[in-house]
């Protein structure tokens, strides 16, 4: 039986990756959860496999050292880290916890996966890393690291003390970046989400500067199976572009939300631009491909889903 490691697995991404493996393997493998529980994890997220009987859960922060020690006595094979402040807008007004988690709790996390010899270290990682699409795009996976915001420079950071620990000490790691995502069990500070619930109140829905920013849309299934492709399959030492066809324009994907739910494009409001607010990501994902991997699912499928789900 494999032991897999999964930090801020109460979170969006974290808690789609622990069903769909666990419900994928069965009792080939074992999941310990690792989560903080910060305003963004939830633990109904992982109703379905709660009471599993490999699967576990840890309450504490990748910083507490008498934590992982616990944890890690488990003989850790894998280590996947989703923990991660990610809210572009948070980092911005309060910086240093996005450094003390994305920086030092990565380092701490690495430390502990050195001491204790675990298999491979996983890194997950943003294509916000490489900074704003205003030339030099699609970026590939040896592109300059030119973050913009708090959030994306702490995981640009991330992952250059990844790969120094596999320099230094040897370790087994992969990096992944990929593209925006969404799917069920989004915290609905994030645009898609939050857009779906606006409009079912009727509310406006505030759009920064002229809804131009582009990104590229990944639904959160299709990126947990490439998650579990660099997991098993992905080359050591190797980070992995996990992209998406689907690159619109902010403003183009409220009007598409409202479209889907019958509602007015008056709903829209358009606001003063953030800082620093990058004005597109695009990235080439060639790498992950070649492991078999592929999008299956649309952005007008998966919107529509969504929708018929949080508006029911």
């Amino acid at each position: 039986m494999k032991t897999i490691l999964v930090t801020g697995g109460a979170g969006f991404i974290g808690s789609n990756f622990i069903i769909h493996m666990l419900e994928k393997y069965g009792q080939e493998i074992r999941i310990i959860n690792l989560d903080a529980l910060t305003y963004a994890g939830d633990l109904s997220n992982l109703s379905e496999v709660i009471d599993y009987s490999n699967y576990s859960f840890f309450h504490g922060s990748i910083n507490d050292d008498s934590i992982l020690e616990s944890v890690f006595r488990n003989k850790i094979d894998y280590v996947v880290n989703f923990a991660s402040e990610s809210h572009v807008d948070n980092s911005i007004e309060n910086p240093v916890i996005f450094y003390e988690t994305n920086v030092l709790g990565t380092v701490n996390l690495l430390k502990f996966a050195y001491k204790y010899k675990v298999k491979r270290f996983y890194q997950i990682s943003t294509d916000e890393v490489y900074g704003s699409c205003d030339n030099g795009c699609p970026f590939n996976e040896s592109s300059p690291l030119n973050p913009s915001s708090p959030y994306s420079a702490s995981k640009a950071s991330a992952d250059l003390a990844v790969m120094a620990f596999a320099k230094t000490f040897g370790m087994d790691v992969v990096i992944s970046r990929s593209s925006n995502n969404f799917g069920p069990r989004q915290h609905t500070e994030k645009l898609i989400p939050k857009v779906i619930e606006m409009i079912s109140r009727d509310n406006k829905i505030p759009i920064y500067g002229e809804g131009k920013n582009t990104r590229s849309w990944l639904h959160v299934m299709d990126h947990v199976r490439a998650i579990e492709r660099v997991l098993f399959h992905g080359k050591r030492g190797e980070i992995y572009n996990i992209g998406s066809e689907f690159e619109v324009e902010n403003i183009s994907l409220v009007k598409m939300i409202l479209d889907i739910a019958d509602k007015s494009h008056d709903l829209i409001e358009f606001v003063e631009d953030r800082p620093g607010h990058d004005l597109g990501y695009s990235m080439r994902f060639e790498k992950i491909k070649e492991l078999g991997w592929s999008q299956e699912i649309g952005l007008e499928e998966g919107l529509r889903e969504l929708i018929k789900k949080q508006m029911a």
